[in-house]
């Protein structure tokens, strides 16, 4: 990720913070925070337009919901597929995992960070929230991500992948 971030020609950062970037800053790997989920799908979910950072609208469907346990407590959340990115080559199997957590404007973005994650063949999935990242707008205003739901809080500290990007 970093070594992404460093190549100019794919970076999100501003070109005045690309100058001085060293590196995100990530927790440390925590093995609790790699959990498996159980995926409910629900196939006749509508197609509803998710609100972003600006005016553009993602035309997104709840794909499912996954259900899973941090510390003896069970959570569940909604995961996400967007009308646009399942018909782009080599996204058929992409689902959206955007989450908040008690984080959330103290060591972590207050808007919440994402997930990605694939399509299972069977009805169970592993969620690493180590690989939890920021939206491309916590870098660049420039970029257009879809804000949060509210549905999906989780009311614990994820103290797992990409911290706030102080710039």
């Amino acid at each position: 990720m970093n070594a992404e971030f460093k190549d100019a020609s794919k970076s999100p950062l501003k070109a005045k913070d690309l100058k001085t970037f060293e590196g995100l800053d990530f927790f440390k790997f925590d093995s609790t925070f790699v959990v498996k989920a159980v995926l409910k799908r629900t196939p006749d979910s509508e197609w509803f337009n998710m609100k972003t950072t600006d005016d553009r609208l993602s035309k997104e469907r709840i794909y499912g919901v996954v259900m899973f346990e941090i510390k003896g407590q069970s959570f569940q959340l909604n995961v996400y597929q967007g009308e646009e990115l399942m018909q782009t080559e080599g996204f058929e199997d992409y689902l959206f995992l955007p989450f908040l957590d008690q984080t959330n404007g103290d060591s972590t973005y207050g808007g919440g960070r994402y997930l990605d994650l694939k399509i299972p063949d069977g009805d169970t999935l592993e969620i690493d929230f180590n690989k939890a990242y920021n939206p491309a707008c916590v870098y660049n205003e420039k970029f257009s991500c879809p804000i949060v739901p509210r549905v999906n809080y989780v009311d614990i500290e994820i103290k797992a992948g990409v911290k706030d990007f102080v710039k």
